[in-house]
């Protein structure tokens, strides 16, 4: 007799198909996307597949592969790389410079050669205003960078505590190579801040004490910029290394980090600083080191037994960003 599953264990499953949907269109932005492959990806009916992620989604495929499609380029822009207007639209899958800057244009309201150019000039004078605040989440276009573990404590904006930018600059940058690594995440998509702490603390501490991996590395994982992406959107991936026998269950899945060339820096301070190291390695260290941020995702490495240190309030962490040449 066939056991009827609960509306719980429905909604994992759901949840996991539709996550595994997401990561294959963020790493395939810059090719077609056919339905009928997403569907099979997700293991749903062809059929239907459309429906079923336009519900769970709150909008259609196509809206969401173009929102992120025009999401990553606005990141490209403002990263300072060489690449041309042109390349950063086929390296996200636009077919013509023109079509991508009149889609470009009808979300930002402005050209992508606008877009670099103004936001570049505003880092460039958000960093060199050491004490100043790091800017207003509502345009800051690398604040992708400053959304885990600010427990307690609003995302960065206007009205926020100023840090002076200097109190970050001291740490070491490395250039090493990691090792891939596989991970089970848990998703939560809202707004960065404060949930997230409640989400290592509430959700996944618990699920690594009962699976036997408190001790395994963790890492954080944010996919977008809250300054691009509506804040009910972002995706964040808490994510614990797991052996090669360890089997995902719930909305619990399995993924591979690549490894490679990254820039690590080792943090160690307040959890609501950790922005500004963030802040500090993109706009200060990387455009002096002759290495660009590549498409692998940046994360936070940590450990969840010796992360917080019970008497300072101090959270430690190793910053990783990929790094390709200039």
């Amino acid at each position: 007799m066939t056991t009827k599953p609960s509306a719980q264990v429905s909604r994992a499953e759901y949840a996991r198909r539709i996550n595994r949907v997401l990561n294959y269109i963020d790493a395939h932005l810059d090719q077609p996307l056919d339905g009928a492959q997403l569907a099979d990806i997700a293991n749903f009916s062809r059929f239907h597949f459309h429906r079923i992620f336009a519900t769970w989604m709150g909008e259609t495929l196509g809206s969401y592969a173009q929102r992120r499609r025009l999401e990553k380029a606005a990141f490209r822009l403002s990263c300072g790389s060489h690449e041309t207007v042109l390349e950063t639209a086929l390296a996200t899958g636009f077919h013509s410079g023109e079509a991508f800057a009149r889609a470009f244009k009808l979300k930002f309201g402005c050209t992508p050669s606008t877009w670099r150019s103004t936001t570049l000039q505003r880092l460039k004078m958000q960093a060199s205003a050491i004490g100043q605040q790091p800017g207003n989440q509502e345009s800051n276009p690398d604040q992708v960078f400053s959304n885990i573990h600010q427990e307690g404590e609003p995302a960065l904006g206007e009205s926020d505590v100023s840090y002076r930018l200097t109190e970050t600059c001291a740490m070491d940058v490395r250039i090493i190579d990691l090792p891939k690594a596989r991970v089970a995440y848990h998703r939560l998509i809202g707004p960065y801040g404060p949930a997230i702490g409640e989400f290592w603390r509430g959700t996944i501490a618990p699920w690594m004490h009962s699976n036997g991996l408190s001790d395994e590395t963790c890492y954080g994982i944010g996919h977008d910029d809250p300054s691009l992406t509506p804040a009910n959107k972002c995706r964040y991936d808490a994510c614990v290394e797991v052996p090669a026998h360890f089997v995902a269950s719930g909305q619990v899945d399995i993924l591979a980090l690549p490894g490679g060339r990254y820039a690590v820096a080792s943090f160690k301070g307040k959890a609501k600083v950790l922005g500004n190291a963030w802040i500090w390695l993109t706009r200060e260290w990387m455009p002096s080191s002759g290495l660009q941020c590549d498409d692998r995702p940046c994360f936070e490495m940590f450990s969840a037994t010796t992360a917080l240190d019970p008497h300072t309030g101090e959270f430690s962490c190793d910053i990783c960003i990929p790094v390709r040449a200039l």
